[in-house]
């Protein structure tokens, strides 16, 4: 059958329509992710679908909701994605300890419904409730009249089951009361790592975290490797059976991007990237808006290979 050129003009512009009809005015120009985004399941600030409604309005093409220890906003996600027309990954950021320190797994196209997958977050958010409960005893001890009580109460409205609670809760409680100035300091002086009430619980290995994303069908990813001030220990990750590193992070100089940039590829991992956004809180965002740190979508037609070669 041969088409006449006019036909074939009304059949694209007829295409172009529709495709700008489903996902806004620069759809076919959306060949971007964020790939590292939090919401109200987990020490968020927004609702899943607000984050993809940012990254919407971003123009990126794809985002993913990686939660701490829970999957619980990704159905919610899912939905805002197809409604405005963009891809929406399931994703996950496992909490994981390794020499002493708070180390992140990404996961990405994890089964959200797979049972062994759900019992063993729920297990890792059972020992965040300890971590919690400990901090909040340390700051007792420090002067503060805190309770586990009016955390619980700080985040009533935004939590739902499944959900996490964490030390951006606490801080806010902290903020409320009038003990600290801003949600940094409350983590600068007494929630980060190494600060007066800190605490961190025995939990799991990277190497246990990157397992059960493979079993739960998804892809593990080393979160922020330059937040943890160990190239060694990052190096000895990425040979746990990791996919890939996040090499751009809002945290991240231009210096680390460009190091963990070479171990990707000396390494033959992916390259990921991720604004690590958490909402707002007190005025600030936090760690930077959507959209600030992306990566061209065709790492997401990689990661899908990784999963059809592994199973």
């Amino acid at each position: 059958m041969i088409l006449h050129k006019s036909t074939i003009q009304l059949m694209i512009r007829l295409y172009i329509s529709i495709t700008m009809k489903k996902g806004g005015t620069n759809m076919l120009l959306r060949k971007e992710a964020d790939l590292h985004t939090h919401t109200t399941a987990s020490d968020g600030t927004q609702r899943p679908a607000a984050n993809v409604r940012m990254a919407y309005e971003a123009g990126l093409g794809a985002i993913a909701i990686t939660d701490h220890d829970t999957v619980s906003g990704v159905a919610e996600a899912l939905k805002a994605g197809r409604e405005l027309g963009i891809d929406v990954i399931p994703g996950i950021e496992i909490s994981t300890v390794a020499n002493g320190q708070d180390i992140h797994v990404l996961g990405y196209y994890i089964q959200i419904d797979d049972v062994q997958f759900l019992q063993r977050l729920e297990s890792l958010r059972e020992t965040r409730t300890v971590r919690n409960q400990m901090m909040i005893s340390r700051l007792q001890e420090l002067g503060f009249d805190i309770t586990m009580a009016e955390v619980l109460e700080e985040v009533a409205n935004t939590k739902g089951k499944g959900d996490t609670v964490g030390r951006p809760h606490l801080a806010a409680v902290l903020l409320n009361k009038g003990y600290v100035s801003s949600i940094s300091e409350a983590f600068d002086k007494y929630l980060g790592t190494g600060a007066a009430a800190y605490a961190n619980p025995p939990r799991i290995e990277p190497a246990t975290a990157i397992q059960w994303i493979h079993e739960a069908g998804g892809k593990a990813v080393l979160a922020h490797p330059g937040l943890y001030h160990d190239d060694a220990l990052v190096e000895e990750i990425t040979r746990q059976g990791l996919d890939g590193i996040e090499v751009y992070h809002s945290d991240h100089t231009p210096e680390e991007e460009a190091k963990y940039l070479l171990l990707a590829q000396s390494s033959g991992l992916l390259v990921t990237a991720g604004s690590d956004f958490h909402g707002e809180r007190g005025g600030v965002v936090f760690h930077a808006p959507i959209g600030s740190k992306r990566i061209g979508i065709d790492v997401l037609q990689s990661l899908q290979t990784i999963k059809e070669q592994r199973s």
